[in-house]
């Protein structure tokens, strides 16, 4: 039998191959674009609300630079419920004022879930260039995060209205020079890992939307690749959130 096999679904989210004993790290070639000594805000919803608490996305983020040599201090700016207008009114007083040299920017599951309470796909794209524009001006580097989904199933509507919101990330990430980490593809591929009997609907979250032990797991993997560690630094981390 395949050993593979007989891991859990979470194990195989983070276990890849073991870094050669000799390898030149990314950190020692300095390809990690974080440096020792940097600041990194998280912006975001409640997601990244959730993500500063042990375990969470931010955190397992901030323990694999470290694992790197590279301490990072975080100000963490998520709000549970908000939305791209809300996250623009605020960049100022929440991420700019404390001159971060980073911003990680996760916002759209809320602009998409609140249905007429939420922002309209031509509103969200004005919200996250300015919310961009700002960040740049004031000498903030920015990575981009698609959102993540909305039930865990592709099909459904709120998905399907969603990739419009996602398509218009990677196009920005591209345009304004942005790093990109691609969640929302992350955890379509990371639900393929989980048995075909598996009950349905709480593989990478509690509810369908916030994230659980492995979805965090499998945004801090996203995002630490978009700062540029490979798998193999990052399966060693992994042995440290267990």
């Amino acid at each position: 039998m395949n050993p593979l096999k007989s891991l859990c679904p979470l194990a195989l989210l983070m276990t890849s191959f073991i870094l050669p004993s000799g390898k030149i790290s990314a950190a020692e070639k300095g390809n990690i674009a974080v440096k020792n000594g940097d600041k990194i805000a998280f912006m975001g919803d409640s997601i990244t609300q959730a993500g500063k608490r042990k375990g969470g996305y931010c955190q397992l983020v901030l323990s694999a630079l470290k694992d790197q040599g590279i301490e990072a201090a975080p100000v963490f700016a998520g709000i549970s419920g908000h939305k791209s207008n809300q996250m623009l009114a605020r960049l100022e007083k929440d991420v700019l004022q404390h001159k971060p040299d980073w911003m990680t920017l996760s916002c759209g599951v809320n602009d998409v879930w609140h249905g007429k309470r939420g922002v309209d796909l031509e509103s969200y794209k004005k919200n996250i260039a300015e919310i961009v524009n700002r960040a740049h001006k004031a000498g903030v580097k920015v990575m981009l995060l698609t959102s993540t989904m909305i039930g865990e199933d592709q099909s459904n509507a709120m998905n399907q209205k969603l990739a419009g919101y996602n398509a218009f990330i990677k196009a920005l990430a591209k345009e304004k020079k942005c790093l990109l980490a691609d969640l929302n593809a992350n955890m379509q591929e990371g639900l393929k890992k989980f048995p075909a009997d598996a009950p349905k609907g709480k593989q990478l979250t509690s509810d369908g939307v916030h994230m659980n032990k492995a979805g965090n797991i499998m945004m801090a993997r996203g995002v630490a690749k978009a700062f540029g560690l490979t798998d193999q630094q990052l399966d060693q981390s992994a042995k440290n959130w267990k």
